[in-house]
């Protein structure tokens, strides 16, 4: 079937009522609508559309910040618990030291690594430097025939010490005078509580890790949660400038931050929300092209409408470099590089951003790649050392020097037990944090309210979006009285019974002279044709079942139902409505409850039929109502507390409110109510009215 070209609008003008829903699309006719068309993928094009000031930028990266804290479960911040640091087995090496850490990033949960130190006396403050690693891993070794090809081809110098770029490059930034902390993502080297397979090569679901009581990573639950591998790194990162702000040789104010690959990953989003690196070299990652493809890369929410090269932007305008090779990063001298000097121009530092042309190179963090970075950051960190800065050998460690646990420090517990004991312990923080906020207090409209705004996404890009299949009743209605938006789970059909007239409150609405507006949101009602409603929403071409790869770029149809109504809203307030009645009933109660949540104040009374929905009992990321993160800020009852600043009736959750919804209501002084009635009840009709 062919799409209709344009957008429609039915009205009708008082007098009699149709028996059922009119039909907008012509038959045979399918609605045109972009949000039809693929899904975006990590695959995607992400251009970096830089704002024209300073200020408009300080807006969107505030916002941006916000999602990237979100997105990784972070938002608010996590209690930062004692890190339990233990520092042992020390080995002295020509130029630096080598020793061997552990500590606890969240109690349990441990993070491992080498720390490097520049030899000599410890008592003098020195410049420190972070290095979280990607797939290559800690212990990434070439081999011995392995490195003579990267030497053939220009990428390495030493046979020795060319076989292990990642520790080529913490000697080297200790032997220039920084205290450098290598260390592992989750999976590899010594970090094995939660698997590499599982880590990184997640790819089913797993059923036996899922419950509402008990779960795992990946799961429905751990994603309506915000619990994911990418925010278990960001939050490791965190905790490890922790580590490295501890130690009493290290200069607090002198950090830097280099990675590549996945580590380039890391690095970014660090940059992003962390402000205490003061330069930072993100390697191989920062594209207008392939954002990440493992999972651990991933999370959702993070790059709807954004990616990897605007993120990079929230460093600015601290100094920041890279490189750009023959991988998905070789298009970034002509896109994506300049948008970031045009921004760093705006802050009159465009000097403090690099990209250099690497393109012979594929994919690496090589020796010549170090080289860059090394220069880069022997200015910004202050090291005042002669250039150029040209890395030397050094004699492999050994298998035994590389190793954090040993008989006197065992490894800790790993496995699936492990994973649900961790994903309870996340939850049951993030609950109690919630719990000291006041219900309907400005921290909690902050928080939580901030936390929905950023998972529902209404920006400048979705409220362009027309509403192609919207009824108005009664629209020459008194444009400057009220009007009444009703939304039902159904779509407009669901404003009719089954003998096909309009439900009763509908009839008394219009009959009342009130204008009256309903729709099919997306994916509802003729948008499907003649196609049933949708039991499971769609996901990008990938064959690994992860909501990250589909949820990190693209709306959760939940998301775009409630654009769909602000847009609804947005039309009315243009038309010079004052007043606005929201009402959803038979499922669409949490959709009219988000888009008053989320949208900018207005007056008007709200009527929200849950039907007892929670989000919690949902068992699919596939499912229409996924949306991540609803469980951790409160699920249905903390969407609800809400809309304490309006007017609320409550159908589907008893006779009594919630107790978290009714403890908003009562601290703002605003009206609840909140009814057993399946049906909505004529009382609630003339209540909207009074």
């Amino acid at each position: 079937m062919k799409r209709i070209a344009a957008f429609l609008t039915l009205a009708f003008l008082g007098g009699p009522l149709a028996a059922q829903s009119p039909k907008i699309i012509p038959e045979g006719k399918l609605v045109e609508d972009p949000r039809v068309e693929a899904l975006k993928d990590l695959n995607g094009y992400f251009p970096f559309d830089v704002p024209t000031t300073v200020e408009a930028w300080e807006t969107r990266a505030e916002e941006l910040r916000r999602r990237v804290l979100v997105a990784n479960g972070l938002w608010p911040m996590p209690e930062r618990t004692p890190l339990n640091a233990v520092i042992h087995g020390k080995v002295e090496r020509e130029g630096f030291t080598v020793e061997k850490v552990y500590f606890e990033s969240v109690p349990g949960f441990f993070v491992t690594g080498l720390l490097f130190r520049p030899e000599g006396p410890t008592d003098q403050k020195r410049p420190a430097v972070l290095c979280p690693h990607g797939h290559g891993g800690r212990l990434q070794d070439h081999g011995a025939d392995g490195v003579l090809k990267q030497i053939a081809m220009g990428a390495e110098r030493f046979e020795e010490s060319g076989r292990m770029p990642k520790v080529a490059r913490a000697v080297t930034l200790a032997r220039l005078g920084c205290v450098t902390f290598l260390y592992d993502m989750i999976g590899y080297a010594d970090n094995r509580q939660l698997s590499q397979q599982l880590a990184h090569g997640f790819k089913k679901q797993r059923p036996d890790m899922e419950g509402k009581e008990s779960w795992g990573l990946f799961s429905t639950q751990a994603e309506m949660r915000l619990q994911s591998v990418f925010g278990l790194h960001t939050w490791n990162s965190i905790r490890a400038l922790d580590f490295l702000e501890s130690l009493p040789d290290v200069d607090p104010k002198r950090i830097g931050v280099t990675g590549g690959s996945g580590g380039g990953t890391q690095t970014i989003i660090l940059g992003a929300i962390d402000p205490r690196p003061i330069v930072a070299f993100p390697n191989g990652m920062v594209s207008t092209s392939m954002q990440g493809g493992c999972t651990c890369e991933n999370t959702a929410l993070l790059r709807i409408r954004t990616g990897n090269v605007e993120l990079a932007g929230l460093f600015a305008p601290r100094p920041q470099g890279m490189t750009a090779a023959n991988d998905w990063t070789k298009e970034m001298m002509t896109k994506g590089y300049p948008d970031l000097q045009h921004l760093y121009q705006l802050y009159g530092k465009k000097d403090h951003v690099l990209c250099e042309p690497q393109t012979h190179f594929p994919h690496n963090y090589n020796y010549v790649t170090r080289g860059v970075m090394y220069q880069f950051f022997n200015k910004h960190l202050g090291l005042g050392l002669p250039t150029p800065i040209v890395e030397e050998d050094f004699p492999l460690l050994t298998s035994e020097e590389h190793a954090v646990w040993d008989a006197a420090h065992p490894e800790p517990e790993g496995g699936d037990a492990f994973e649900r004991k961790l994903t309870r312990y996340l939850a049951d923080e993030s609950d109690r944090q919630f719990a000291q906020l006041k219900p309907g207090s400005d921290d909690y409209l902050e928080l939580v309210g901030g936390a929905w705004k950023t998972m529902i996404g209404y920006d400048q890009t979705v409220a362009k979006l027309k509403v192609p299949l919207t009824l108005t009743l009664n629209p020459e209605a008194n444009a400057s009285d009220q009007s009444v938006i009703w939304i039902d789970g159904q779509g407009k059909d669901g404003l009719y019974d089954s003998a096909g007239m309009p439900l009763p409150g509908v009839a008394g609405l219009v009959k009342s002279g009130v204008r009256l507006v309903t729709a099919d949101l997306f994916m509802q009602g003729e948008y499907l044709g003649d196609e049933a409603a949708l039991k499971e929403t769609r996901s990008v071409p990938n064959p690994r079942e992860f909501a990250g790869y589909t949820f990190g770029y693209n709306d959760p149809l939940f998301a775009q139902r409630v654009h769909d109504i602000l847009n609804l809203i947005a039309a009315e307030k243009k038309r010079g409505v004052k007043t606005i009645h929201l009402v959803g009933t038979h499922g669409a109660g949490q959709w009219v409850a988000a888009a008053r949540a989320v949208g900018e104040a207005f007056p008007g009374k709200t009527i929200v039929d849950t039907g007892g929905f929670r989000f919690a009992d949902l068992t699919s990321y596939r499912h229409p109502e996924f949306l991540p993160g609803s469980v951790k800020y409160g699920d249905v009852p903390g969407l609800l507390a809400l809309l304490s600043p309006n007017p609320l009736w409550i159908l589907g959750e008893g006779d009594s409110a919630p107790e978290l919804v009714s403890a908003a209501f009562q601290a703002k002084g605003t009206e609840l109510k909140s009814s057993s009635e399946k049906a909505l009840p004529e009382a609630a009709i003339d209540w909207l009215m009074k």
